[in-house]
């Protein structure tokens, strides 16, 4: 692990960082193919459409037209990508993703882009908060909520070969970095940002910065706080979770996402089948996305690092 969060902003964009990562997958594997939603001017994608005019497809805007065709190019022998704003790829398309790729038995990577509060003034039409209840609900999915670049390359080329869905949400445009580009990721295994003996803090994508800057403010109240990225929402590390758990006896979740079905939806499910413990969680409850800036919607949907803070003085009150 290489952990190298400081509050700064990162070199490159997240958009950037997929197209970049897109084209080296290009060069490594000649079945590897990219389907966009006409949105390759958001995700930086139009120079490869120009590069690569036979293996990458802008299929317009109809996601549940371009899932089939995704579906259609793996059963001939290519490993599709596919990109679109993370609400159309997959509330609107939900059937043709459980059906045509889940149920079906077909390999698709797909990109959710602009993922919760990150789609700020596209309002609340396009502010996905339930993707990871929806995608998580797929027997054998995988899902992904990018916590920076560094992971989100190295998880693009990881999961080429993964079977079944494999859902990504992530912004488009800058996040903090988290890890340093050597860190060693795996589908399926959290990485522990922070060792600490009161509180586990476990975060998710944006929320990982944020849930480190928790961590600082708690060991000014003499709090120890460890602070967990699961990595893959969906297959869950429960082991690590399970031993952070037992050692501090208070957990914290923090997601840019609804609190049910998301990764608190997840944690709540283990900690309440094999060790309850006690537990807050930091997302959104119950309500629609609407119009904001990052740091408005953050405010109001109680998403900002003062809400950890008060959530794991909560959990370490209630353990007493």
């Amino acid at each position: 692990m290489s952990v190298i969060y400081n509050g700064g902003k990162p070199v490159k964009e997240i958009s950037q960082i997929y197209s970049e990562t897109m084209e080296q997958l290009f060069y490594e594997d000649s079945k590897v193919v990219y389907l966009d939603a006409d949105l390759m001017g958001s995700m930086k994608t139009q120079p490869l459409w120009e590069k690569y005019p036979t293996r990458v497809f802008n299929c317009g805007i109809q996601e549940a037209d371009m899932v089939g065709v995704a579906a259609g190019l793996y059963l001939a022998g290519y490993k599709p990508y596919i990109h679109s704003f993370s609400p159309f790829l997959s509330r609107r398309v939900y059937d043709q993703v459980f059906l045509s790729v889940g149920y079906g038995h077909k390999s698709v990577r797909l990109i959710g882009s602009d993922a919760g509060i990150m789609a700020t003034y596209n309002g609340g039409t396009h502010m996905c908060l339930e993707d990871m209840a929806l995608m998580r609900a797929i027997p054998g999915a995988t899902v992904i909520d990018v916590s920076d670049g560094a992971m989100f390359a190295s998880l693009l080329k990881q999961t080429k070969d993964v079977p079944g869905v494999v859902y990504f949400r992530t912004p488009r445009r800058d996040l903090p970095d988290v890890y340093g580009a050597e860190t060693d990721f795996h589908i399926g295994r959290a990485q522990t940002l922070r060792q600490g003996s009161d509180v586990t803090l476990a975060a998710s994508g944006i929320m990982v910065a944020t849930a480190l800057q928790a961590a600082e403010i708690l060991k000014q109240y003499g709090i120890s706080a460890a602070v967990i990225d699961p990595i893959t929402v969906k297959p869950l590390d429960e082991e690590t979770i399970l031993a952070s758990a037992a050692a501090t006896g208070a957990v914290v979740t923090a997601e840019n996402h609804n609190i049910v079905g998301g990764l608190g939806g997840a944690v709540a499910e283990l900690l309440s089948e094999r060790l309850p413990t006690p537990l807050a969680r930091v997302g959104v409850r119950d309500s629609f996305g609407q119009v904001g800036n990052e740091a408005f919607l953050r405010k109001v949907y109680g998403l900002t690092a003062e809400d950890i803070v008060s959530a794991a003085k909560r959990v370490i009150a209630a353990k007493k």
